[in-house]
């Protein structure tokens, strides 16, 4: 499966010590070079600034789509971008937590998951300890809705009720 992800998903995963999981998720996973200049800015956390200057062989950043050709401009540009190489390279998902850019995926028929969404399908397939990687997640700045989050540790304490 081939995924696009904008910076978010990312940005997190990296911070909650997640990111080889995105490699046992999909076959290859797309970056806009403008995404991989934002999580590369001096306001970003070290630890993420360093994955991005030394990216796995799994991430391929790739050319930003013409500016002057991408949609939806209502979205800042990375989520642009990433819109935009998901729709033009014919993406499996494109990875997003932004809700405004799900919607425009959504609405443009593209799968989107985001950073939880990826938690859950890792968990379902017993890749991760849900709640382990949860609380390193909910110790960074993520923003999430707590109800979804107290569903989805609900559901992986059931399904593996020996974890977390």
């Amino acid at each position: 499966m081939l995924a696009v992800a904008d910076a978010g998903p990312l940005h997190y995963l990296v911070l909650a010590d997640a990111i080889d999981l995105l490699s046992r998720l999909f076959t290859a996973v797309l970056v806009p070079q403008i995404v991989r200049d934002e999580i590369s800015r001096a306001g970003t956390p070290a630890l993420v600034r360093d994955w991005i200057a030394d990216p796995p062989p799994w991430l391929q950043i790739v050319p930003t789509p013409s500016l002057e050709t991408l949609p939806f401009p209502k979205l800042d540009i990375g989520e642009r971008a990433a819109l935009a190489l998901a729709m033009s390279q014919q993406a499996d998902v494109v990875l997003m937590d932004d809700r405004r850019g799900v919607a425009v995926a959504r609405a443009n028929g593209l799968v989107s998951i985001g950073t939880l969404g990826l938690l859950d399908q890792a968990a379902a397939r017993r890749l991760i300890d849900f709640a382990a990687v949860a609380a390193r997640l909910t110790a960074t700045n993520f923003r999430y809705p707590p109800d979804l989050l107290d569903v989805l540790l609900a559901r992986h304490q059931e399904e593996n009720p020996g974890d977390g």
